[in-house]
């Protein structure tokens, strides 16, 4: 009997809302993504190797040896979108050859390779890891079938979650069958599934219709029904599994853990804990300090077109909350000629008359936001992270939308993940604040600085194109 925790924590409507969360992947494609990256890398490099020198055998299987180890077992990337799968790719194809080299470099052994072989394998490495994933990507909803029959015990939140998961996503061999559940019609969460009979019937429907998945969506308060549906499924051969309740769900990175050698589960923990945080505070410190020795000149420009363009000061500072709740000053260019730090601050709105001509040009570009990379540099901010809101706007959606100061866990950042997905400019009513802040504990639940460097890039793009500042 196998047992595992799917994390899942949002319902269908918001899996279409947030295209960016993860998906789901069975054990098939769990198989071939792990052979998929050492494979492409290792294709590279001997494609390189035959057209550029075909002399040097033994440099390139130790080469090979040490690529696989490196890579193996390959992460699944089914769930990113097209652009993010490149990026991806191209961030550990150059990660790797940078790797490589250097220590090629330290150890004196960078002199076995010819230079054109070491120069064409940097373009080569990338462009047969996104072939790989793009063939893959289109051939395994061709190839897969879907054979496993699966069930879900439980017609609740995340259970219809799950089933509108499964049925949906092209990338599984999954085939779901229907749900169990004890309530009535009118108490049940979706009419789109059919129920296939009630917990006692269980069982038996497993085993003369040949279920090979069992998924229970049961709350974690009905432990006594769980462990009798668990004492009828003993003699059956099917796979099952836990899917989480609310509680569990809403965990930001959960993990266990240990104090004084009881086991507890952590609810909500900042994700930037031991090398992560180093790690996070290491890159914010080396990119924010070359981007300011860089752009010095435009702050000196930008500094006196504010000064000319309206009196009044060059910076505006304004308090908000940074981590764990405790209030920060805030550095932006002045863009209004009013400059509101109180108990009622109004956003900035469309054709907004408090905004300065050179104001509008500032809030379009974000160029505005530059004088923060000082406060990343004191430590009271982070490149990326969820946006500060004012300290006003705190004291007022904290109240209103669950969850709110869960994002106080870590710094706020420049820029977000819920900024690079359309969500910047004025909150006008609590709904859009409400998805915003399910996009700043996504971000907190699958952090990494791949994904940081992703959301950098991402805002560029965003600055450029997008509609919503002003």
């Amino acid at each position: 009997m196998n047992t595992s925790v799917n994390a899942s924590p949002l319902t269908s409507i918001e899996i279409r809302q947030l295209p960016g969360l993860l998906h789901g992947r069975d054990d098939t494609h769990a198989h071939v993504e792990a052979l998929l990256d050492p494979i492409a890398l290792a294709l590279s490099l001997w494609v390189t190797a035959l057209v550029f020198d075909g002399t040097r055998r033994t440099e390139y299987l130790f080469l090979t040896l040490v690529l696989v180890t490196l890579t193996f077992p390959g992460k699944s990337r089914l769930h990113l979108p097209f652009r993010r799968l490149v990026f991806d790719l191209v961030y550990l194809s150059i990660t790797l050859t940078v790797l490589l080299v250097f220590f090629g470099w330290a150890t004196r052994s960078l002199n076995a390779f010819p230079s054109r072989v070491i120069v064409n394998w940097f373009w080569v490495t990338p462009l047969c890891l996104v072939v790989a994933h793009g063939t893959f990507r289109l051939a395994a909803p061709l190839v897969l079938k879907q054979t496993q029959r699966s069930v879900i015990v439980g017609m609740n939140d995340q259970g219809v979650a799950l089933a509108d998961r499964i049925t949906h996503n092209p990338y599984t061999d999954l085939s779901f069958v229907g749900f169990f559940d004890d309530r009535q019609s009118d108490r049940r969460k979706s009419q789109d599934y059919p129920v296939l009979g009630r917990f006692a019937d269980l069982s038996a429907y497993v085993v003369t219709h040949q279920i090979r998945v069992i998924y229970l969506s049961l709350p974690m308060a009905s432990q006594d029904r769980t462990l009798k549906l668990l004492d009828d499924l003993r003699d059956t051969t099917a796979s099952i599994y836990f899917v989480p309740d609310q509680f569990v769900t809403e965990l930001v990175q959960g993990r266990m853990s240990a104090v004084v050698d009881i086991p507890v589960v952590a609810v909500c923990e900042t994700p930037f804990v031991g090398i992560n945080g180093l790690m996070k505070r290491v890159v914010d410190i080396v990119v924010s300090s070359l981007a300011i020795l860089l752009l010095s000149p435009l702050f000196l420009v930008l500094a006196a077109l504010v000064g000319l363009g309206s009196p009044g000061p060059v910076i505006f500072m304004q308090r908000r909350y940074g981590l764990d709740g405790e209030e920060i000053i805030v550095y932006k260019f002045r863009s209004m000629r009013s400059v509101d730090d109180g108990e009622q601050i109004r956003q900035a709105q469309r054709n907004d008359a408090r905004v300065t001509r050179i104001g509008a040009i500032l809030r379009k570009t974000s160029l505005d936001e530059l004088p923060q990379l000082f406060n990343v540099l004191q430590g009271r901010m982070s490149l990326v992270g969820p946006r500060p809101h004012a300290v006003a706007h705190n004291e007022l959606y904290r109240k209103v939308i669950k969850g709110y100061m869960v994002r106080h866990k870590v710094r706020p950042g420049i820029t977000g993940w819920a900024q690079v997905n359309g969500l910047r400019g004025e909150t006008d009513t609590n709904e859009k604040m409400e998805l915003r802040i399910r996009y700043d504990i996504d971000y907190l639940r699958n952090w990494s600085l791949r994904l940081d460097f992703y959301i950098l890039l991402r805002t560029i793009a965003v600055v450029l194109h997008d509609r919503h500042a002003y």
